[in-house]
Formats: structure tokens, C-alpha cells, sequence
């Protein structure tokens, strides 16, 4: 079993249990425990789990949401298509508000590249657009990050936004559903992207598979707000029809 697919098992492990030990991920992945350790130590760094004595615990409570870290390293692959064809549906010369997450962040890769002006709301596509690899124009809007996750909030955020209009909003979303509608973890990630959805004259959402069907506390707004969902085949078949009756056109990729 390489690096990869074992802390992979461990991030798995510790997710589901809650806190396991050392000579428990040991048994699971079959290697020693020396290095079990410095996995877990690796995984502590990135922000995946929480080192504990003899083991290690999740990071997560209920209804929270996942760490960015940990976030980053799911369904990367199915992130990467969904960026890609959301990027195409972009024109040349268009203004676009980026939001935050860690799909969007792949969509800033992408867009850099591109002639095209670009407002990201997280400080990790600022810095993206920022070392001035391609002819995107930045704009950066003001506001306070939110730690651990560097997505921007506040009154200056939400002055930024009130203060352009843009062709087409990219949104991410902790849940959506056809019947709850879009909704975020946060109180004030949320009032973000309702101003966000409220200053373009599109809206496309990116969101694997995993983020159709859930529900997270704080309300958005209702599905018919996105013209374009962008998801991948792990999305459940009853929401994208659902979806598509409600007036979102879904692409699957």
C-alpha cells in the first residue's frame, strides 16, 4: 500500500470512528507503527485530523464543516473536470466573480490563463490569480478570511460586491438540493453568496457529487437561482432531475 492510498485509509478510518489508535491504523493498513506515526503526524500538519496521545481523533463535529485541508484531498479528479468545463462555459472577456472552496480554487487555475476578470473570494485564489502567470485581470475585494479556510466575509466583502455587477457568478455550495435549495455552513459565508448570486447575471455552480442531496444550516436560496449546475457522475440521479424540472441546466462531466 503506497503513501497515498494509506493515508487515505487513515483519513477514512479516523473520519468514521471518531479516534482510533495507532496499532488499530496499524492492523488496518498492514505498516508498522513507526509508520503509522509519521503519517499521522503528516496529516496532523495539513490539518486532516488532530494528533492525539497513541492515535489520533477527527476534526469534525457534527454539522461542521470539513477542514479545507481536508476538503482539498477529496474527489480531486472529479474537481479537475468540473473546473475544466466550467471554464469553458466562460467567454473571453467576461467579468467573473470566483467564489471560495476548494472546486472553485481549480476553477482559478484554470482562469488565470485566461483574458478575463476575475474577483475571487478566497485568500488561496488571490494568490493564485496573483502570481501573474497569465493575462486575467485581478480584482480583490475587501473583507476578513475566515481562519483555517481563507474564505473572505464581512461588511467589506459584501460592499465589494455590491459595488460590480458581473457576467457570470461561479459558486460553490456545501449542500444543494432541489427541495432545500443552496446552503453553506456559515451564517456568513451564505450572506456572501447571496450577494455574490445578487451582482451577476449568470450563475453557474460547481460541486462534485458529494455536495448534491445535502443539506448544510444556513439557507442561500432556492435551486432556481443557478442557470447551470456543473457536477460529476457520483451526483444522485433523482437530484439532477429534480434540478433539471426546477429550470437548472446540469452538466455532468
Amino acid at each position: 500500500m503506497g503513501n497515498a492510498e494509506r493515508h487515505g485509509v487513515i483519513e477514512q478510518a479516523v473520519r468514521e470512528a471518531g479516534r482510533v489508535t495507532v496499532q488499530e491504523l496499524a492492523g488496518l493498513t498492514g505498516a508498522s507503527e513507526m509508520t503509522i506515526r509519521r503519517d499521522l503526524d503528516a496529516l496532523a500538519a495539513q490539518g486532516v485530523l488532530e494528533r492525539v496521545r497513541g492515535g489520533a481523533r477527527t476534526l469534525l463535529l457534527r454539522g461542521e464543516e470539513p477542514p479545507f485541508a481536508l476538503r482539498a484531498r477529496k474527489a480531486v479528479e472529479a474537481k479537475r473536470r468540473i473546473a475544466a468545463e466550467v471554464s469553458s462555459l466562460i467567454a473571453d472577456g467576461e467579468s467573473v466573480l470566483l467564489d471560495s472552496g476548494t472546486t472553485c480554487l481549480e476553477v482559478a487555475v484554470l482562469l488565470r490563463r485566461r483574458p478575463v476578470t476575475v474577483m475571487p473570494l478566497s485568500l488561496q485564489a488571490i494568490q493564485v490569480f496573483g502570481e501573474g502567470l497569465g493575462p486575467a485581470v485581478l480584482m480583490v475585494p475587501g473583507g476578513r478570511p475566515r481562519a483555517a479556510e481563507g474564505a473572505l466575509a464581512g461588511p467589506l466583502t459584501l460592499a465589494s460586491l455590491a459595488a460590480v455587477r458581473f457576467d457570470t457568478a461561479v459558486m460553490g455550495c456545501c449542500g444543494l438540493s432541489a427541495a432545500e435549495g443552496l446552503t453553506a455552513y456559515d451564517l456568513d459565508e451564505a450572506a456572501v453568496k447571496k450577494a455574490g448570486i445578487a451582482s451577476a447575471r449568470r450563475v453557474v455552480a460547481a460541486a462534485d457529487g458529494g455536495k448534491l442531496g445535502r443539506t448544510a444550516h444556513a439557507w442561500v436560496g432556492p435551486a432556481a437561482l443557478l442557470h447551470t449546475l456543473v457536477t460529476d457522475t457520483t451526483a444522485p440521479a433523482d437530484e439532477i432531475t429534480a434540478l433539471e424540472a426546477a429550470g437548472t441546466v446540469v452538466k455532468t462531466v
